[in-house]
């Protein structure tokens, strides 16, 4: 095959290994090494298992508890549920690494004031209304009206007790001018049903057959909050939420008319450890969850990027905006997230190895003609101590140099793109013996 003059491209065929080696190793290694250190920083895969803390094994947080662990079973991602007495407990374990636990349901305003760093909310999720249940022949509308009745304020260490004593102290009915008791759930409905209590302060979804049964009840009065927008200043956790006359029974018209309550959001809380694929998938599960309309809620009103509390993770943040993540539309779970991690990895690396790869040849080719122009310098060298001394003056040591430059020469071995260079310096070589007498 014909040389084209000034072709100095590296026909690679032409190569031994061990040559090729020679140039490219370095630049392996080089990758190697970058791709080491990616490894190293790299996030780690995530969790295998993630530890929900809920509530009380009868109420909503262990019932959404489960439809949680239902969705992230879908994905390969175990979930643990743990009851708890209540938000209040559930913080304190989020704040313990020795609890395991990794995430918890939290009622809206518990944590309020306190340091929370090491804390993220993946979003606000459903209303949690303060439902006001007394028996009187009055019908009250404020909770100062509650003055000398005994109140089942929920039980000890409840997300629903730190509310209810939060209100009524706004609202001067301390201990001093009320009796409270420790009650919640259904066994506060059960004493406002003997009359052990005057008023049940609860904290139920709307759905709750227990709820269902009260505002049936003739006996029983839902307290509307006059006060409810006051609330909401003062408590800015609150939110106020209006229950539309025949909610509940359009053909009995339950409620008769609407029914103010303030009521907290509640959010999903997660250690800042967790790993952000599966707070993505978290989100995820809030919004099929969460997402739908029901009597105090909107289609799509939840959840919320955003809570007073806590910081917003990044993570859930972006997948309200933004949907899951392109590979995991496709692929399962984990492959997508193992295929996510090497690309952080191997698309630097490429656009490190694509310049580098490109340089082996500019530095081959400089190799090359640094070698032949080595002996062309050479043989520069003793054409001139010829000129300088004439056949007078010569001395075996210039065949003897010569003879060496013509040895090493013919041992290069060099590419078909730099042959017209090699065959210069041979005949070069044959011209300057030609001046040396015989």
């Amino acid at each position: 095959m014909a040389v084209k003059t000034g072709d100095t491209r590296v026909n690679y065929r032409e190569l031994s290994i061990s040559r090729i080696l020679l140039f490219v190793l370095p630049f392996l290694l080089l990758l190697g090494g970058a791709l080491w250190y990616g490894l190293s920083v790299i996030q780690p895969p995530p969790q295998r298992e993630v530890v929900i803390s809920t509530g009380g094994e009868a109420g909503g947080y262990h019932a959404f508890g489960k439809r949680y662990q239902a969705h992230l079973a879908k994905e390969g991602v175990k979930v643990r549920l743990v009851t708890s007495a209540g938000a209040i407990e559930n913080l304190a374990r989020l704040k313990d690494p020795q609890s395991k636990v990794t995430a918890a349901l939290m009622q809206g305003g518990i944590g309020a004031g306190q340091d929370n760093a090491g804390l993220l909310s993946v979003g606000r999720i459903f209303y949690e209304p303060v439902w006001v249940f007394y028996r009187s022949t009055e019908t009250w509308q404020r909770l100062a009206q509650l003055r000398g009745a005994k109140i089942a304020v929920g039980g000890e260490g409840s997300g629903t007790r730190a509310l209810t004593t939060e209100l009524l102290r706004l609202s001067r009915v301390g201990e001093d001018v009320a009796t409270y008791l420790p009650l919640g759930g259904q066994a506060a409905v059960d004493a406002l049903y003997d009359g052990r209590v005057d008023v049940a302060m609860l904290t139920f979804a709307p759905e709750a057959p227990v709820l269902q049964k009260l505002v049936r009840d003739p006996s029983i009065k839902l307290m509307s909050l006059e006060q409810a927008d006051a609330m909401t200043r003062m408590l800015p956790y609150l939110a106020k939420v209006t229950l539309p006359r025949g909610v509940f029974d359009l053909e009995k018209n339950l409620p008769p008319d609407p029914v103010d309550l303030v009521a907290p959001v509640a959010s999903l809380i997660v250690r800042e450890d967790l790993h952000p694929s599966l707070v993505g998938l978290l989100a995820q599960a809030l919004t099929e969850v969460h997402g739908g309309a029901n009597l105090l809620q909107k289609s799509a009103e939840f959840p919320l990027a955003s809570d007073p509390t806590f910081s917003m993770s990044d993570d859930a943040t972006r997948f309200y905006k933004a949907g899951q993540p392109l590979l995991q539309r496709y692929l399962p779970f984990w492959l997508a997230n193992f295929v996510e991690r090497m690309l952080v990895v191997l698309l630097p690396l490429a656009t490190l190895a694509v310049p580098i790869m490109k340089g082996v040849p500019a530095l081959y080719r400089w190799r090359i003609r640094q070698r032949l122009q080595y002996w062309y310098g050479r043989l520069k060298k003793l054409e001139g101590s010829i000129t300088r001394s004439g056949t007078k003056d010569f001395n075996q040591a210039h065949w003897a140099e010569l003879e060496l430059i013509d040895a090493a020469v013919q041992r290069l071995n060099v590419p078909k793109a730099f042959a017209e260079h090699y065959y210069n310096l041979r005949s070069h070589v044959d011209l300057v013996r030609g001046r040396l007498p015989v």
